[in-house]
């Protein structure tokens, strides 16, 4: 039987493209999905961690207490070869082409260089007071001389010039365009206000193994100082910045195993359509001698040598789809990406997968080609009707499987707990696809009624062949239904993500500019003049003054003004206003207070004393608020600490954000302007390109559901053959026969692609509100115009799908097709 097995490999090779197909792009999307994975992360350590990858040990003080003094200690360790303490200070930096002064983060250079960790564009490392490196993007080229401002711990401002001697390439950093960075020698740093390390960078020698150096680093000192490996460092900084990424894998992984399912079900429709147009082959090996099981592990022979060829070529499909997107992205994206890392695991799991599910597919049709009788085998077998005893079971447990996935998707929404609604998904899906047997003929039969109207001849045929078989219309439909149905989810979901986002970012980022004095009061007039900038809509002065709290010590409060922050905030939901009588205070002062929302609290200046009743607000409160009335009721002499801007929709709003430092800047040296729009800017380009990437790729089940519609088409033409030959003997032409199959595929690809977009729809609104119901209110939203283009293009590709086995039917001759 192996001679047997492939030489009926190499017969039905043709045959077996569409299962290959399928299995290849299941396959080569877990792979790139995998690959995607840890390519990015690879990435993001490069950049995020960069400082921290050839580093030995990483020590870092857990109560902000200096480091200073444990450099000699470190240094005389068996194991270390250098240690680099981390200095850090800001300045005010006037950059080219900038009127006005801007924020710049100041790092020290390592004096040892095995630790140096920059990695330039162009020119050096400074290496003496005077020379600085700057961050590549910060309009500075090499040789420009630039004035720095720093301060003292008095609030004393001292200018001096440095010269640009190097640019420090940031790219796949995220963080790299919030502010700009710039580098300089240790004594530099120091002289511009860094008092003291709070980290330290320690290099072992060479073949010192990392876990022994920290292990003896961590002897070494105290219990306040934390020992991480440089590994571990660079891990923690990057789950830092970017939260979980492997939760963003897991979903991205949950999409591939339903496009491993729905080319299961493609896989699993080739075989019957093969083994249905080799019944009588199947039936004349049980003739001459071959058993039941023989047949049967020919069957799944093909499919094992199917499965692992397709694997192996969507395994190399999926690795140059991920160096595709990775080339073409590159490190200026939101996620930034940068080569291609190919974890062994991403090998092994696609050849895995691929293999076990094109096998595990071809189950049930090898044991249908065995189950009948040889002689039985040799004549057309009529359909099982679908009112037999399993169609009964079949019944009974979708309906079991859909209620109760109903019920718990009811409480995962009603309770905003997403592990409750996933199960009652997976649970309420699997009923629908074994209800849609029963369910899917007979609205394909309604939906007949109509194309027999409209399509005359072929169209009535449609019809009465889309309704004759019912498993094989169920079948049909039944792939697609699932593609449409989740990106159906995936796109009505992200509609309602992204509204939701949309508000709950206006909430916690209501403010699009804040300009802080830095410690000094900002002039009266500065407003007037950010007000006038073109692309600045509105604004807003917020008083502060220093209030003597019922403990009696004194704290700053602000006054802002409620009926005036409604035209300046993109949302006031999140943001806890003062009204009169009312103070809104921290949780964290509330609570050393001892005080609740609802008590007196009792504020006092000289001889000046208010009590207000407490609102306690959430966290993104700082300090205490209260009306501009009462405040200036208790202070008098309240200056202005910090603006609040509104940027017009649809402005440059890097470029606003920039006029705005220049002139803020030049009316107060110390000033620190945050472009928050900026930031919730970044953060919707991050949701676009992630949510652009996972649409892409569910697009990936619709496109092998397809091949399955195909496939099933292919296997109504061999099944009506003689039918088929008996209707072009009666005078129908190869042009309606055509027409026929065209009307069927339409017709089950337009209700599937419906039922689809209406199970999918329903399953996105609740995915979305068990997810984000924890966060707040949830916006619910449903793209009309993408949900109509899933039904147009789903129906066109059924259509499509049937133009190969039309113009097989029709290239039969009717003589040929009615000897079978």
């Amino acid at each position: 039987m192996g001679q047997v097995l492939f030489a009926q490999v190499r017969a039905n090779a043709a045959r077996l493209v569409a299962s290959m197909l399928a299995i290849v792009i299941a396959v080569a999307f877990v792979v790139a999905t995998l690959v995607l994975n840890a390519t990015s992360r690879a990435t993001l350590l490069d950049a995020l961690g960069a400082q921290y990858v050839g580093t030995g040990a990483v020590v870092t003080s857990s109560d902000g207490s200096s480091l200073a003094d444990d450099v000699a200690t470190l240094t005389a360790l068996p194991l270390v070869a250098d240690v680099a303490p981390t200095w850090e200070t800001s300045v005010q930096a006037v950059l080219p082409d900038r009127s006005g002064a801007q924020y710049v983060l100041v790092d020290s250079v390592a004096d040892a260089p095995a630790l140096r960790w920059q990695r330039l564009a162009a020119g050096a490392l400074p290496q003496a007071p005077g020379e600085i490196a700057v961050s590549q993007g910060s309009d500075a080229a090499l040789g420009d001389v630039v004035p720095v401002t720093s301060f003292d711990a008095e609030g004393v401002a001292t200018t001096s010039e440095v010269t640009v001697v190097g640019i420090v390439d940031l790219r796949g950093d995220p963080t790299a365009g919030l502010y700009a960075r710039a580098w300089a020698s240790t004594d530099q740093v120091r002289a511009w206000g860094a008092t003291q390390p709070t980290e330290l960078r320690v290099a072992g020698w060479n073949r010192v193994v990392p876990d022994a150096l920290a292990a003896q680093v961590r002897a070494a000192l105290p219990p306040t100082a934390e020992v991480q490996t440089g590994t571990q460092a660079a891990d923690a900084r990057v789950a830092e910045l970017t939260g979980n990424a492997a939760a963003l894998a897991a979903v991205l992984l949950v999409f591939a195993t339903v496009a491993v399912l729905v080319a299961g079900l493609v896989i699993a429709n080739t075989f019957a359509v093969l083994l249905a147009q080799r019944t009588r082959e199947l039936a004349l090996l049980r003739c001459v001698g071959a058993t039941a099981g023989q047949v049967r592990r020919s069957v799944l022979g093909e499919a094992l040598v199917t499965g692992l060829a397709a694997s192996v070529v969507g395994v190399l499909a999926g690795v140059g789809l991920a160096a595709g997107i990775s080339a073409a992205v590159g490190t200026d994206s939101p996620i930034p990406l940068s080569g291609v890392s190919v974890p062994l695991v991403a090998v092994l799991a696609g050849l895995l997968v691929g293999t076990v599910v094109t096998v595990v597919a071809a189950l049930a049709p090898a044991h249908a080609a065995t189950r009948v009788a040889p002689l039985a085998a040799l004549r057309p077998q009529d359909p099982a009707p679908l009112r037999s005893r399993s169609g009964v079971l079949r019944l009974a447990l979708g309906t079991a499987l859909l209620l109760s996935g109903v019920a718990l998707l009811a409480v995962g929404v009603l309770s905003s707990q997403v592990l409750v609604a996933l199960p009652g998904g997976v649970l309420s899906s699997l009923g629908v696809l074994v209800l849609a047997q029963r369910a899917l003929p007979p609205v394909v039969a309604a939906a007949g009624r109509l194309a027999g109207r409209l399509g005359g001849v072929p169209g009535r045929l449609a019809a009465g062949n889309a309704t004759r078989n019912p498993r094989r219309t169920a079948a049909t439909a039944t792939a697609l239904l699932i593609g449409v149905s989740l990106t159906t989810a995936m796109v009505v979901g992200a509609a309602s993500t992204r509204a939701t986002v949309t508000a709950e970012l206006a909430a916690v980022l209501p403010t699009d500019v804040v300009v802080q004095g830095g410690g000094t009061p900002v002039p009266a007039s500065l407003l007037g003049r950010l007000e006038g900038v073109d692309g600045v809509a509105a604004g807003l002065a917020v008083q502060s003054a220093p209030l003597v709290g019922p403990d009696g010590s004194s704290l700053p409060v602000e006054a802002v003004d409620a009926t005036q922050a409604g035209r300046v905030l993109r949302s006031t939901a999140g943001t806890d206003l003062p009204v009169l009588g009312e103070v809104v205070l921290p949780p964290s002062l509330a609570s050393a207070w001892s005080v609740e929302s609802g008590e007196p609290v009792t504020f006092t200046e000289q001889d000046r004393s208010l009590t207000f009743t407490a609102v306690v607000g959430d966290d993104r409160v700082g300090t205490p608020r209260l009306t501009p009335v009462e405040l200036t009721a208790l202070a008098p002499d309240a200056t202005v600490s910090e603006l609040w801007l509104r940027l017009a929709d649809g402005v440059d709003e890097g470029a606003v954000v920039d006029e705005v430092s220049d002139l803020a800047s030049a009316a107060l040296p110390a000033a620190q302007v945050a472009g928050i729009a900026t930031e919730r800017a970044a953060i919707d380009g991050v949701l676009d390109v992630l949510l652009l990437l996972v649409t892409a790729l569910l697009g990936v089940a619709v496109l092998i559901a397809l091949i399955g519609v195909g496939n099933t088409l292919a296997l109504s033409v061999v099944e009506r053959r003689q039918e088929s030959g008996l209707l072009r003997a009666l005078g129908l032409t190869r042009r309606q026969l055509r027409g026929v199959l065209a009307w069927e595929a339409v017709l089950v690809a337009g209700v599937a692609a419906v039922l689809g977009v209406l199970i999918g729809g329903a399953y996105g609104l609740v995915g979305a509100a068990s997810v984000l119901g924890g966060l707040g209110d949830v916006v619910l939203s449903v793209p009309w115009l993408q949900v109509a283009a899933i039904v147009g293009v789903a129906t066109l590709a059924g259509l499509l799908a049937s133009v190969l086995p039309g113009r097989r039917a029709a290239r039969t001759a009717p003589v040929a097709a009615i000897a079978g």
